[in-house]
């Protein structure tokens, strides 16, 4: 940390104290939908050698399949806040001004990696916001094929549906159809609806309703219980995406090089109040995507 300029120690500390009581949930909010991996380097390529061969009938000689490599490109993007307090305002509350201007700042940087995470979940289905996936092309699409893949029939995780019990359903019997790069049928569990507050009504009765509420016959509805929601202001509001949220694997990745911190104080004394004592707090780190296969959108 670079300090210059007069600042009184127990401003640091309230600068540090504050900061921290914002430090990182244990379960951030993004948790289900995004997976933090930290970085080491500048750049680095994020590498997955695919699935492993199903078993084959032995006849007698090896027969040998081959893992594909998959590889994703990330760089951090570089993040600060930077607060000021007047040279009086400290003098007249010591240090409560400091704690909680670098609390906000400790808040806004969680909810900003967070709300990045559920925007680049609602803007997969182009490659303008946050680039393209693994495989070249948006992570909604029509066209998902793994290069050098034994498997090479396009796989859709896209669809123009408006939410409905009926369009719950004919997303999710697609995505449990998802191969893998060897042909396998996947079957993941895609147990988590994302949608944005105009949608939450719906999703709340397609998740918990034990009935069929969109019919008069009242049938079961097999999702109730075994489905959650999640409402995201960061999506648009006739977008929803189903996520396999059980995964390891995550839609979203967040890359981690640096983690919010204070990186240097000084003094201005030419500014108005007093003088302007500074604190900037900085971060680096990035949003990409993940397996395609994790998560189906949406969208009217």
């Amino acid at each position: 940390m670079t300090i210059s300029g007069n600042i009184p120690n127990h401003l640091l500390v309230a600068a540090r104290t504050g900061f921290l009581t914002t430090a990182a949930p244990v379960v951030p909010a993004y948790a289900p939908i995004a997976q933090t991996i930290n970085m080491d380097a500048k750049s680095i390529d994020l590498v997955d050698l695919g699935d492993s061969p199903m078993p084959v009938e032995s006849k007698g000689r090896t027969q040998r399949r081959s893992f594909i490599e998959k590889i994703l490109s990330v760089t951090p993007k570089d993040w600060e806040i930077t607060v000021g307090v007047s040279y009086n305002a400290t003098k007249d509350d010591q240090t409560g001004t400091v704690e909680s201007r670098c609390r906000s700042a400790g808040d806004n940087f969680q909810l900003h990696i967070s709300n990045q995470a559920f925007k680049a979940l609602n803007d997969g289905d182009a490659t303008t916001n946050f680039g393209a996936g693994y495989d070249g092309v948006a992570f909604y699409a029509a066209t998902h094929v793994d290069k050098g893949a034994e498997y090479q029939t396009a796989q859709d995780n896209v669809s123009a549906l408006t939410l409905s019990l009926d369009n719950f359903e004919t997303v999710r019997v697609a995505s449990m159809g998802f191969r893998n790069d060897q042909g396998e049928v996947l079957g993941w569990n895609y147990n988590l609806l994302v949608v944005p507050p105009a949608l939450e009504r719906t999703a709340s009765q397609i998740t918990g309703n034990p009935q069929a509420y969109d019919t008069g016959n009242r049938e079961t509805n097999p999702y109730a219980g075994n489905t959650r929601y999640l409402v995201s202001a960061q999506f648009d509001s006739t977008a929803w995406a189903l996520v396999a949220s059980s995964m390891t694997v995550k839609p979203i990745i967040v890359v981690m090089r640096e983690q919010p911190n204070l990186q240097a104080a000084w003094f201005d004394p030419d500014a108005g109040d007093g003088g302007m004592y500074n604190f900037k707090f900085y971060a680096r780190y990035n949003h990409y995507y993940g397996n395609w296969r994790t998560a189906h959108l949406g969208n009217t």
